[in-house]
């Protein structure tokens, strides 16, 4: 055994924890799921959403910072954004007629403690 075999063997780097990717998202044509190990599940009714928000925490990096809540009459979950299947829910609720771009980018620019109203049903 040479000199070179006893150095240590180049290791791959570890990635780096994400909160986020705890966080297990369920989309269907009738309902949205949310999962996470430490949580309950929750879920609601594409049908019963009656409003929808973002969160602004300044909790980041070591929990999630921006959640998007969708409301129901009387269910709801809460996506970090981040997780997967966050953008496929936010490209969804996006295009609901009166949705508030301005309050997105109201949400984007903010890093304390905030709620932005995006939608509401009438």
């Amino acid at each position: 055994m040479g000199l070179i075999d006893k150095l240590p063997k180049e290791q791959e780097p570890k990635k780096p924890w994400v909160p986020e990717e705890e966080y297990s998202v369920t989309i269907t044509e009738t309902y949205i799921r949310v999962e996470h190990p430490a949580r309950k599940t929750e879920q609601v009714m594409w049908d019963n959403i009656q409003e929808i928000k973002f969160i602004n925490t300044d909790d980041g990096p070591w929990f999630p910072d921006i959640w998007l809540v969708l409301t129901g009459k009387e269910d709801g979950c809460i996506i970090p954004q981040g997780a997967k299947g966050y953008q496929v829910v936010y490209d969804i609720v996006s295009k609901y007629d009166g949705f508030n771009f301005e309050n997105v980018i109201n949400s984007m620019q903010c890093t304390g403690n905030a709620e932005f109203i995006l939608w509401f049903k009438k």
